[in-house]
């Protein structure tokens, strides 16, 4: 079978902190009136796996596809699964609990959850925007948690502000937070281990305040971590073990050859265009679409509008 780039249809997640951004600015199938705060655009979850909506795969997961074409697919043959990634888009129309993932050792220690490391791109932020990006120096375990009683945990974090075209990385064991007004593309590893410490002291739709993971998330944090995490712009936005995220940006009628050998991702920010080769069909994308090229995949990219995008490689 001539493998061809793959898109899919996106799992969208109601949150308490969300709203309608991702129907205002790609145009998103979101239900109206609801605050959904994730579009997850690429999962291999075993509650969430992303189904194919293109070509003659459309309908199959892409966990299924991967099981009968995983050498074409990723590029090795022995592989396994899951996939390697989960890639959303999160809308905060509102601040998000300040939170923290574990690390693999973090996991093996406790005997549970599965360890996420993180970056986000911001693709709009309201004036004045801010995230909450790592602890301030000096913050030892015990100030923390002194910090988790008196609630003023976010005193403890460093307050960063943001706007669009930044690209900001979180390893795991990095207490962390969201402020209102982003749109942002968050690339992570396939983990949904999340740890609240604190909530703002909000409350639900029924008037209780969400689970808290106090004991798990003072176990998470990395506590002599470099508070001075970078910030990146331009080209190779992130380099880590996991995953690396390159920015493109490409003008109105031009082309860029994909070549064979190699899995990419692609999440387009803004444009569009048609992905072309000579043994496929054309696949066409849009600002907000995220596209699996598979590694077998020999083609070229024709750009028909002015175009920001993400390629992510592992």
């Amino acid at each position: 079978m001539n493998l061809y780039p793959l898109k899919f249809k996106p799992i969208f997640k109601q949150r308490i902190w969300g709203g309608q951004k991702l129907r205002e600015v790609f145009n998103k199938d979101i239900p109206p009136f609801e605050k959904i705060g994730e579009s997850w655009e690429l999962a291999d979850l075993p509650d969430d796996k992303s189904i194919i909506t293109n070509g003659e795969l459309a309908g199959q997961t892409l966990n299924s596809a991967i099981q009968k074409w995983p050498e074409e697919i990723t590029g090795d043959r022995n592989f396994k699964g899951p996939f390697p990634l989960l890639i959303k888009f999160l809308d905060a129309e509102d601040i998000l609990s300040v939170q923290v993932h574990p690390d693999r050792q973090t996991c093996q220690r406790m005997g549970k959850g599965e360890p996420k490391t993180e970056c986000w791109y911001i693709i709009s932020a309201a004036p004045g925007a801010v995230i909450y990006k790592g602890l301030k120096k000096g913050v030892t375990k015990q100030k923390f948690t002194e910090a988790i009683k008196n609630g003023t945990v976010d005193k403890m974090l460093q307050k960063v502000p943001v706007e669009a075209g930044q690209c900001h990385f979180l390893p795991a064991g990095t207490a962390h937070s969201i402020g209102a007004g982003l749109l942002i593309a968050e690339i992570q590893t396939p983990s949904d281990t999340t740890y609240r410490v604190f909530d703002f002291n909000r409350v639900d739709d029924s008037g209780k305040p969400r689970p808290l993971h106090i004991k798990e998330a003072l176990e998470s944090i990395n506590f002599n971590m470099d508070s001075d995490l970078p910030v990146t712009t331009i080209g190779r936005l992130v380099d880590c073990e996991y995953f690396k995220v390159d920015k493109g940006h490409q003008a109105k009628n031009c082309e860029v050859l994909l070549s064979s050998g190699k899995m990419k991702t692609l999440i387009i920010i803004t444009g569009s265009g048609t992905i072309i080769s000579a043994n496929a069909n054309p696949v066409e994308f849009r600002a907000g679409d995220t596209l699996l090229i598979p590694a077998s995949y020999e083609g070229a990219i024709r750009f028909a509008d002015d175009t920001q995008y993400l390629t992510v490689t592992i």
